[in-house]
């Protein structure tokens, strides 16, 4: 730490130049944070699907409905502990901007096979005593500025509703969860949507099944596509994971994009604190000749032109960390795209990583040149 005024004199030698290399390392941070948020908004879901959970589908397209029917089969196959399903609703709020997921949902077994859904238990009673009732997460309810006991318009983009083209649902529930969960969704019951839509009576958009033993999932799976095989509604049955993995997929790899754009700045980062590290020193011959004279050994020297572009790095890329983390604790930049949008810890910690080793690159070859440079060469230029 003694050495650490000198280290900062050096950098404010030139404070044009430190202060753009300092700006550049800080956007190139603040794009990785950035980056990792959008990855995790994209990818969270998946990471936090049930190992016990299974999700059935049709065979030929997740559009294409099943016959409520097979609920039966499906509960009565070995393994087989708990059965719900899900239907896909669509719809707008007020103006067609405002979408979010609106699903139907049988609601007593939906919220067993999701306990990390927080409700309280009055609310719950409430919504499974109103056939016109919804359940809402908390950031969709905050968004709109609802509240329980609120009568809600949504206006249909895919199931019409008998008369007119609008359908109403109270705000019976609202469910909340800690930062993994997704609360920008609007549930309400499925035998309100099919009594009151045109046509498809009797049919769901996909089934979710939660097995006993977690370790035979593919051998149950297999089970239960087997009984539907050869049916007009053939299925495909496949873990939770492999299920919403298939919906990150629609978009592309989006992990590997972004790797790939974080490599690409940070290696033009790295050049960029490279070549002001190498400058720094070329300046600064004759002061490291006079610094080894004075009794400085090599390594000291090696070291003290790390530190300076160890600290450059530290800084930048920290204070860059905490203003994005601050930004993200806030809420997302779009709810209804990005509705987990968190900034984990795991993140954070490689952030820092990567700033040191960004640093410590950075400053390797003008470090190591300072530490070759021999007195009398160095004082001979003058």
């Amino acid at each position: 730490m003694k050495f650490l005024p000198l280290i900062w004199r050096n950098l404010l030698r030139r404070k044009v130049r430190t202060t753009f290399t300092l700006l550049s390392i800080f956007v190139a941070f603040v794009l990785y944070a950035f980056l990792m948020t959008i990855r995790t908004a994209f990818s969270m879901g998946v990471e936090m699907a049930g190992v016990d959970r299974l999700m059935m589908m049709h065979k030929v397209s997740l559009i294409q409905l099943l016959p409520i029917s097979y609920m039966r089969q499906i509960q009565s196959t070995p393994g087989v502990t708990l059965v719900s399903h899900n239907t896909w609703f669509g719809g707008t709020y007020q103006d067609n901007a405002n979408q979010f997921a609106v699903i139907a949902v049988d609601p007593e077994p939906y919220l067993k096979l999701y306990p990390e859904f927080r409700v309280p238990p009055e609310q719950v009673t409430a919504w499974l005593a109103d056939r016109q009732g919804a359940l809402v997460g908390r950031d969709v309810a905050a968004r709109y500025g609802w509240k329980i006991g609120d009568k809600v318009p949504i206006q249909a983009t895919i199931w019409v509703p008998k008369q007119g083209s609008t359908w109403y649902f109270n705000i019976d529930a609202i469910y909340d969860g800690d930062k993994t969960i997704d609360k920008t969704n609007f549930f309400f019951r499925y035998d309100y949507l099919d009594e009151n839509r045109r046509g498809a009576y009797g049919m769901v958009g996909w089934y979710i099944i939660r097995i006993d033993d977690s370790s035979r999932a593919a051998e149950t799976a297999t089970a239960l596509d087997a009984q539907f095989a050869n049916s007009s509604a053939e299925t495909k049955t496949s873990t939770e994971k492999a299920f919403l993995q298939g919906f990150v997929n629609q978009v592309g790899d989006v992990g590997a994009i972004m790797v790939a754009i974080l490599v690409a700045v940070l290696f033009s980062i790295l050049l960029v604190t490279a070549n002001t590290m190498a400058q720094a020193v070329r300046e600064r011959t004759n002061e490291l000749a006079v610094l080894k004279t004075l009794g400085f050994s090599n390594g000291l020297v090696l070291a003290l032109v790390l530190a300076e572009s160890l600290f450059m790095a530290m800084v930048a890329g920290g204070m860059a960390l905490g203003a994005a983390w601050i930004f993200v604790s806030r809420g997302s930049l779009n709810s209804a795209f990005l509705p987990i949008f968190v900034l984990r810890g795991r993140d954070l910690l490689i952030g820092v990583i990567l700033c040191a080793l960004l640093g410590t690159l950075a400053g390797a070859l003008p470090a190591a040149s300072a530490m070759r440079l021999r007195i009398t060469d160095a004082l001979r230029r003058n």
